[in-house]
């Protein structure tokens, strides 16, 4: 007898990465300002952030939500939290919960992108293209904060020569508030499709 899945209509927490640069001089002048925007509206939603746990644009975003009343996760390279403080240099401090992958970085972005429900992208370099392209792969809502500098001004460049077949789960916006604002209904419109097309095999199995 096949098992029936459960349809869960209710509404829940969403958990939401933003990728960025951990080294800011390649971002714009006020990108400390933009970051903790990001992070305090994805608190005052009522979601979770979730991060690489790194300096710069993650550690921003993690203290905007800290000081919002928000919860946030970090996903640590490290397999330990002395080694992601001595080995990995990195911080600790506004953190509700870290996640020790021991995957270092680029298996760390993987695990951390796969998590989530959607990425918001924030200036960025390499370790941030290798993020949204994970999310790309995965199928994943992806919201560029354009004007920041770094990958998140040449994303939407990018993806006019490449050809992705995600294009339109990408969101481009310049202000922080509309920018989470629409990622949020994104991940709704995702879970109502989804909650449909469940209700419509169930109702053909019946």
């Amino acid at each position: 007898m096949k098992k029936s899945c459960s349809i869960v209509s209710k509404k829940s927490k969403y958990n939401i990465v933003v990728s960025g640069a951990a080294e800011t001089k390649i971002c714009c002048q006020n990108i400390e300002e933009l970051s903790r925007e990001v992070g305090a509206e994805i608190a005052k939603s009522g979601h979770t952030l979730i991060t690489g746990a790194t300096s710069g644009v993650p550690y921003y975003c993690a203290l905007g939500c800290k000081e919002a009343g928000g919860f946030n996760v970090g996903f640590s390279p490290a397999e330990s939290e002395l080694a992601h403080i001595k080995s990995y240099c990195l911080p600790v401090d506004p953190f509700d919960v870290m996640i020790y992958t021991g995957a270092d970085y680029t298996g760390r972005d993987v695990l951390m992108t796969k998590s989530a429900e959607a990425v918001i992208i924030i200036c960025g370099r390499m370790g941030t293209l290798h993020e949204f392209t994970t999310a790309v792969e995965t199928k994943k809502p992806i919201g560029i904060l354009e004007r920041t500098g770094g990958v998140a001004d040449e994303i939407r460049n990018l993806m006019k020569r490449v050809y992705s077949r995600e294009e339109e789960k990408v969101i481009f916006e310049t202000d922080p508030k509309i920018l989470v604002e629409k990622i949020i209904k994104t991940i709704e419109d995702n879970k109502k499709k989804n909650i449909k097309h469940l209700k419509r095999e169930k109702e053909l199995r019946q």
